[in-house]
């Protein structure tokens, strides 16, 4: 498809898939976000920016190109949240202030546009930092430039724009070190490739995917599930300034009659109270984002020049402690004596956490497949155990490796017990004897885990096929230990079958039942009835697990 100009209707057309694909997008962004303060939210903050600057352009008329564009500035700067939503507007700022005078865009108003949307970005934010969606915007724009006199149409400039953006974000983490060091790309370049994605496929008249295309890879999404070790190499401490403020004051006559407004000077004089400073103004309204020790004296200056609206303030230090759970951390003033012997383990589930406490363990760290908990997580709870010997049960074997490393670290001796599952931890478990050394409580755990059999229940995220089996995406899967038996989009016909190939009607005596977040009554009594009736001699334990992602884990021995 060729396109040669951009008039006001395309351009609107651009912006609403733009949009539209960023909002599939927001969750795979949030789970990127790990730069500056990995709060997880900046595709959301990005996805509500953006889809504010749509809705502008929705109630937009006419078909002049430029017209569009100041709607969707105005849009963008009253939903702007977030630093890299922010950042998105004064990108499109400075595109609608490049195109305001145009009634439609030919090749070199389309590159010029967005090479000013980078100056105007760049300026709004007092200290800019290069690895992030600044950078990817200067690359696309810099590639925009260099190609408008030897491309054949704006599709192919886009197509041009996309290309170097994918590159840049695939470059953030040789530029950012905390991307580097958790393994993902800047959380907000992946939000504009996201929205130029888009772009592309308006202007080439397809549909955008559900999920974006460019660099994500799931090795890029475990390691972001897992972006939680990230925070372990922060303390709280080191957070200067405590609040994350954003507001907007309304420009009021009388006060500025009093006290002119000045962008610059009121930039500089927030400067000098905090940092991750961002400042942006029209005629009517100053948008204001920055992190500060005291948001009072904030406040104060900018109702100097009229009214707050939309304020929002968030302890971050709060915020980190929660994610790190410096609360649970013992302080040196609570140690108590050491114990001979401690438990460490991994759970995943509120039920699952009670059961390992119940069964004697001294410290159970919260994570499991979607959360793996970090070496100095496991560390600190060895420590937090408080005894001369701790034993370690990962439950997971992406948590193995933590474990063993975690062990070395430790000034207690640590005999870690491979556990691969929630069932094997909790089988170990039981054949602890306090009596015992912790040479002779390793060996009898290890050989109690390996005599269990795991059963789970999870659905499929994505079409694949594995193990000889075409699995759809929504389908319900059978895994035990760790192979897909069984696929079917009845979840008890799947239990059904995962069961029957587990159970050795002459071998095993119980099974036990981990009813997860997603199981219902209904389905437990059921499966209780096909269990019953199909091996009359096994006996049947249910417990509330409350574990995520498994709406059923099985025990048998």
């Amino acid at each position: 498809m060729t396109v040669k100009t951009i008039d006001g209707e395309t351009f609107s057309q651009m912006v609403l898939l733009g949009a539209s694909h960023l909002t599939n997008n927001a969750k795979m962004i949030d789970a990127l976000n790990v730069f500056p303060v990995p709060d997880g939210d900046t595709g959301t903050n990005m996805n509500l920016t953006m889809t504010s600057g749509a809705e502008e352009v929705k109630k937009a008329s006419g078909n002049h190109v430029g017209s569009i564009g100041e709607s969707l500035a105005k849009g963008l700067l009253m939903g702007a949240r977030g630093n890299s939503g922010v950042i998105l507007s004064q990108l499109f700022r400075g595109f609608s202030k490049s195109i305001k005078d145009k009634e439609v865009l030919h090749i070199s108003d389309f590159a010029d546009a967005f090479d000013a949307g980078v100056e105007t970005a760049y300026k709004a934010v007092m200290k800019p930092v290069e690895g992030t969606i600044l950078t990817v915007a200067k690359d696309a724009a810099k590639a925009g430039k260099d190609a408008e006199n030897s491309v054949e149409d704006i599709v192919e400039l886009m197509e041009t724009i996309l290309k170097a953006a994918k590159a840049s974000l695939e470059r953030t983490p040789e530029l950012l070190p905390v991307l580097k060091e958790v393994g993902v790309v800047d959380s907000g370049g992946q939000g504009l490739v996201t929205v130029y994605e888009g772009f592309l496929a308006s202007l080439r008249g397809e549909e955008v995917p559900e999920q974006t295309d460019s660099q994500v890879r799931m090795d890029d999404m475990v390691s972001a599930e897992h972006h939680k070790m990230h925070q372990d190499f922060m303390d709280t401490s080191e957070i200067e300034y405590g609040y994350c403020t954003e507001f907007m004051v309304q420009f009021e006559k009388d006060k500025l009659e009093e006290n002119p407004f000045d962008e610059e000077s009121f930039r500089n004089t927030l400067s000098e109270i905090g940092d991750s400073l961002l400042v942006v103004s029209d005629d009517e309204l100053v948008k204001v984002h920055v992190h500060a020790e005291y948001p009072g004296e904030v406040l104060n200056i900018g109702q100097k020049y009229g009214s707050l609206i939309n304020l929002k303030i968030e302890n971050m230090r709060k915020q980190h402690t929660d994610i790190v759970g410096e609360d649970n951390k013992e302080t040196p003033e609570m140690k108590q004596e050491q114990s001979e012997f401690g438990i460490v383990t991994v759970a995943m589930g509120d039920g699952i956490k009670q059961l390992f406490e119940s069964l004697g363990a001294t410290v159970v760290i919260e994570g499991g497949q979607t959360m793996n908990p970090s070496t100095q997580d496991i560390a600190e709870a060895i420590n937090q155990a408080n005894a001369k010997k701790v034993i370690v049960m990962p439950n997971n074997k992406n948590v193995l490796m933590s474990a063993e490393q975690a062990a070395e670290l430790a000034d207690s001796e640590v005999e870690v017990v491979p556990t691969k599952t929630v069932p094997q931890g909790m089988s170990a478990l039981l054949m602890f004897h306090p009596d015992k050394s912790l040479e002779e409580n390793g060996k009898l755990m290890r050989n109690a885990a390996q005599d269990v059999k795991t059963g789970q229940i999870t659905y499929a995220v994505r079409d694949t096929q594995i193990d000889g089996m075409t699995i759809e995406k929504g389908n319900y899967m059978g895994i035990a230990d760790g192979s897909i038996t069984s696929t079917n989009e009845d979840k008890i016909s799947v239990m059904k079958e995962l069961l029957t190939s587990m159970i050795d009607d002459e071998e095993d005596e119980i099974i036990t039942i981990l009813q997860g977040e997603e199981g219902t009554d209904e389905e437990v009594s059921e499966i209780q009835t096909f269990i019953e009736e199909s091996f009359e001699e096994l006996e049947v334990e249910v417990h509330q697990g409350k574990q995520p992602i498994y709406s059923f884990i099985f025990s048998v021995e």
